[in-house]
């Protein structure tokens, strides 16, 4: 019996994801990802100054490195890599099911981070660092219209990247109402809002949230603003201007977890 389209694309994706590999380049990104126990390590290239700064990394990760001249560096990076002597080629990570991750570990009540396509690796980045530094269990993209685990990424995120869940889901909206039958408020941020992340969580800073973020310029998708339990906004001090997407992730986070 003829398999179902569908059937075949799937297992086309697996199989081009279980192929798939990442260099990840910087000191920063390489160390960290050396350290991670979950991390695949294939390939590591580095200069001699480079290899020095990261003798114990290397040493944990039981990793042969292959050195290189810094004026032809062989690890195939794109001209304009800040790689610092220091390039590492990965299996991106799997972090399995998101309410795993958001049911993983201690701390008060959860919350998460969801983006509606936010393809900017170095918007991404920098809103896992600052996922980690304020607790958040996960980030949450979309599989076709998100930043896929980079290189670019993996430097923003200075070392966030091995430590701070980032799952991409199929459906955004859908996994947004999986959310909420399990007790999660979802707030979306946009420029609508009628009240502030504090306001709406009220009497409510207990209850685990989800806060949900879009691109710069079109912003949340119809569907996803329906899919809120309610749109909150950051309110410029001047009424001057908005803010980049990762700067807004960071200060809603912070808001949604001042008063806990």
């Amino acid at each position: 019996m003829k398999k179902p389209k569908w059937v075949i694309e799937k297992e086309q994706g697996k199989r081009a994801a279980a192929a798939e590999t990442v260099w990840l380049f910087g000191l920063h990104a390489v160390r960290d990802a050396l350290l991670n126990p979950a991390r695949v390590h294939l390939r590591l290239v580095v200069t001699r100054n480079a290899l020095i700064k990261l003798e114990d990394a290397v040493a944990a990760a039981g990793i042969e490195p292959e050195i290189s001249d810094p004026r032809k560096f062989a690890a195939p990076l794109k001209p304009d890599s800040v790689h610092q002597g220091a390039a590492l080629e990965v299996k991106p990570l799997n972090w399995g099911p998101l309410m795993d991750a958001v049911m993983a570990g201690e701390g008060g009540p959860a919350r998460i981070i969801m983006l509606d396509r936010v393809t900017d690796p170095h918007n991404v980045g920098a809103i896992l660092r600052s996922a980690e530094v304020f607790g958040a269990k996960a980030v949450v993209g979309v599989q076709r219209h998100s930043a896929p685990e980079t290189g670019a990424l993996a430097k923003t995120a200075s070392g966030a990247l091995e430590r701070q869940p980032y799952i991409r889901v199929r459906n955004l909206a859908d996994t947004m109402q999986e959310l909420q039958a399990a007790g999660f408020i979802v707030l979306g941020l946009d420029a609508t809002g009628e009240g502030t992340v504090e306001q709406a969580l009220a009497g409510r800073f207990d209850r685990p949230v989800a806060l949900v973020l879009g691109a710069e310029g079109p912003g949340l998708r119809n569907r996803t603003k329906e899919t809120c339990d309610a749109l909150v906004r950051i309110g410029p001090k001047d009424g001057f201007g908005s803010l980049n997407v990762s700067n807004a992730a960071a200060i809603a986070l912070y808001a949604s977890i001042e008063a806990t």
